[in-house]
């Protein structure tokens, strides 16, 4: 695997330190709630959290990958869609300051935002306004943005748009690259259980899921679901949190225990395992390694508030892989 490129929603996340939890009550948000809200929810909040301090950080799924890729040295680029505002200028430096080579389109929406508000307790509720991210389009996407990439990496939250994914997996398969995909949620494979498994599944060689994602998928049990997943596809993995993550490449099996650490938040987990996991196999690890790599990755990104890892942090872990190795 000499290089990566990703595709998802190009998100800013926006991580509020609450001194009371009278703010949410006010937004209409529930305590420990998610919720996607419109342009009107979004510029109300905007304009209530105008006084809070704030913490930013380019977001998303497969976006939070790719930083993860290119800060540890895997040739890596990102595709999305943002506004031409503030949040989108954010994102695009944020993701070049990582390494990320940009491949940005721009929306006629705000930039999509994510925000995560930390109640006094350390509880986490959620409001995202997708904006601009939602507006990629199958026909945004041409060859050229492929070109030069021999590896795709593709959040399962675009699947909202169906046309849209049929044009990356045209697009992915014309390039001869290989299609790494990411389940995202459990509900997302319900929802959309019999397009995956008819239109997506098939043309998947790498694919990644947590337990119950994988349990949505197959119906069985993550080791079971493992071997399930791997009949389909070059390399499956299964995450499952604190007690690890499952790999299987043809015969080759792995089971690695997960780090332990102190968990403060799991936001971004799954995604930094993916990060960790890819850049192993770029190096042609055996599957072992490589879940190990992911493991370092994931437990380090727990140990902080939200998916923004800082130097010092990366650091470390480019430590701890080294040692490994």
């Amino acid at each position: 695997m000499k290089n990566l490129l990703a595709l998802g929603n190009a998100l800013v996340d926006v991580l509020i330190r609450l001194d009371s939890e009278e703010v949410l009550t006010e937004l209409g948000i529930a305590k420990g709630s998610m919720q996607l809200i419109d342009k009107e929810r979004f510029d109300l909040i905007q304009q209530s959290l105008k006084p809070y301090k704030k913490q930013y950080a380019s977001g998303g799924s497969a976006a939070n990958t790719i930083i993860g890729t290119a800060t540890l040295g895997l040739p890596s680029a990102f595709i999305g869609k943002i506004a031409n505002d503030g949040n989108g200028a954010y994102f695009e430096k944020d993701m070049k300051r990582a390494g990320v080579e940009t491949r940005l389109l721009k929306g006629q929406s705000s930039s999509g935002t994510a925000f995560t508000f930390v109640s006094p307790d350390g509880e986490r509720s959620f409001a995202t306004y997708l904006g601009a991210a939602a507006e990629l389009q199958a026909e945004d996407l041409t060859p050229q943005m492929f070109k030069g990439y021999a590896n795709i990496y593709i959040e399962g939250y675009l699947l909202q748009n169906y046309d849209l994914i049929l044009r990356i997996m045209e697009l992915a398969k014309a390039a001869e690259m290989n299609i790494i995909w990411d389940l995202a949620s459990y509900n997302i494979v319900e929802e959309h259980k019999t397009f995956l498994t008819e239109k997506v599944l098939p043309q998947v060689d790498y694919l990644f899921s947590n337990e119950m994602e994988a349990e949505a998928l197959t119906g069985a049990k993550a080791d079971e679901a493992l071997d399930l997943l791997a009949a389909g596809t070059k390399v499956a993995v299964v995450k499952m949190g604190a007690k690890g993550a499952m790999a299987k490449r043809g015969q080759e099996i792995a089971r690695v225990p997960a780090l332990k650490v102190n968990a403060l938040d799991t936001t971004g987990a799954g995604d930094l395992f993916a990060a960790g996991f890819l850049y192993g196999l770029s190096i042609d690890l055996p599957l072992n390694e490589a879940a190990s790599i992911g493991n370092i990755t994931a437990g380090n990104v727990v140990e902080v508030l939200g998916a923004k890892m800082d130097q010092t942090r990366w650091a470390a872990i480019k430590k701890q892989i080294k040692s490994l190795l």
